[in-house]
């Protein structure tokens, strides 16, 4: 069961890959300020690819709203970078190489999905979680299939309601 609206958001330490190497980010290092969480199944596919460049080209209206955008995947943090240098993607990408924080958030797949035709167990849903300044989840949508996007309206009301 993925992590419900009015819980506290479970901190955690991945790995980021910047232009100066690895860095370890916390959820706690963003205390104070409102964070979107957009977990998403794996960096160099389509889906992914445009839903990532869409939001950087539409980044200014989350700092217009206060807000620091943060993507995970299970990718490690290499290819991460990779992709986000081949695509011009430009929001911070996070390392969940061991599924641990799909795990911790409820937005890790189980097992093969008929559907998409894939086994996808660990992998991260593509989601979307607010959390607010004070690490309250304000809003969470986890999609079931890897091909559904989040509703980024929604997210950016949230954003406009937390104030």
């Amino acid at each position: 069961m993925s992590l419900k609206e009015g819980y506290n958001a479970p901190d955690f330490t991945l790995v980021s890959k910047g232009p100066d190497g690895p860095e370890l980010v916390h959820l706690s290092d963003f205390a104070g300020k409102k964070v979107v969480l957009l977990f998403f199944p794996m960096a160099f596919t389509g889906v992914c690819t445009q839903e990532f460049c869409d939001l950087t080209s539409g980044i200014k209206d989350y700092e217009d709203l206060d807000a620091v955008v943060l993507g995970i995947s299970g990718d490690n943090p290499f290819a991460q970078e990779a992709w986000a240098q081949k695509e011009g993607i430009g929001i911070k990408l996070l390392s969940d190489y061991e599924h641990k924080v799909a795990k911790d958030y409820g937005v890790a797949y189980k097992q093969f999905l008929p559907d998409a035709k894939l086994i996808m167990g660990g992998v991260s849903k593509r989601s979307a979680f607010v959390i607010d300044g004070k690490g309250v989840v304000r809003y969470a949508d986890v999609q079931d299939h890897p091909k559904d996007l989040p509703d980024f309206d929604k997210v950016k009301e949230t954003l406009k309601a937390i104030g």
